[in-house]
């Protein structure tokens, strides 16, 4: 069976209005399309957790910060419809950018704090654009539960913080990453890489994994683990670090690792920016 593809907001109200008549769950996976294994972990948990599995597919405008990058977003909607029938969805939500903002916006989300480091440092407006959109799908789409995947951990902060502080009615659920044999994190940006851009790409799994290392070894400065990451980096001439971090749980830098941390990296490889990140968990010392 074909999942059914929506293209206007009414339309959309509608057919989630006559399942919740029928006291039928909803459950929510925000996307931009190019769907990969790792949106399928997020499809698979919300297809086992609700009767009605929405999909939005739509690559948000006021998102990025560079033109071009909008411009060579990967748009592939008849392979992502066949994607989500495999996997049981009953509605792809994939409206215009004219749908979504018909008049030019004026009233954006923001979770200044959260955006301050990070992506939002090098993406100025970015998380705006995020919370904006993501705000705007749960208005339209109303559901019980809402998937992300924990590649994205700033996106996923931001738009935990968001629900809570706007009282949206609806349970964030994350799922784990999902990775290449190689630890490569899925992501629609890979299929961007040339090859040897891509060959080089999984040198950012094993930067950070040494700092897990490191951490779980009993390391507490980070500095020291930031220092012994970004060496692993400068091994590959094709990575060229944007940022390199170790967060506390709101995905703000620490020096100090008292409890469980997060590293996250962006890095370049060619014009291609890859973002990932991995937990560290503390045992009480």
């Amino acid at each position: 069976m074909s999942a059914e593809i929506v293209t206007t907001i009414a339309h959309l109200r509608e057919l989630v209005a006559a399942a919740r008549r029928q006291g039928r769950s909803v459950a929510c996976v925000p996307t931009m399309g190019a769907l990969h294994a790792g949106h399928g972990a997020l499809i698979d948990g919300a297809r086992a957790a609700a009767d009605v599995v929405v999909v939005t597919i739509f690559v948000n405008p006021i998102q990025f910060d560079r033109p071009d990058d909008y411009r060579l977003y990967a748009r592939q909607l008849d392979a992502d419809r066949e994607f989500c029938a495999r996997r049981g969805v009953d509605l792809i939500f994939a409206p215009s950018a004219a749908e979504m903002y018909p008049q030019p916006t004026v009233t954006f989300v923001e979770a200044l704090e959260l955006e301050r480091h990070l992506c939002g440092a090098g993406r100025p407006g970015h998380f705006r654009g995020v919370a904006t959109v993501v705000a705007k799908l749960f208005h339209i789409v109303q559901p019980d539960t809402a998937w992300f995947g924990e590649k994205d951990a700033q996106q996923l902060a931001i738009v935990r913080q968001m629900v809570r502080d706007l009282n949206f009615p609806v349970e964030i659920v994350s799922v784990a990453t999902v990775r290449e044999p190689d630890g490569l994190a899925l992501s629609s940006r890979n299929q961007r890489l040339a090859p040897a851009e891509r060959r080089a790409a999984p040198i950012l799994f094993r930067a950070l994994t040494e700092g897990q290392r490191l951490i779980a070894g009993g390391e507490r400065q980070a500095p020291a683990v930031k220092a012994a990451m970004l060496r692993i980096l400068e091994r590959e001439p094709a990575a060229r670090v944007e940022y390199l971090e170790v967060v506390d749980a709101r995905m703000q830098p620490v020096d100090r690792i008292p409890a469980d941390v997060r590293l996250a990296a962006a890095v370049w490889f060619g014009s291609t920016r890859l973002i990932d990140n991995l937990l560290c968990r503390i045992d009480a010392e």
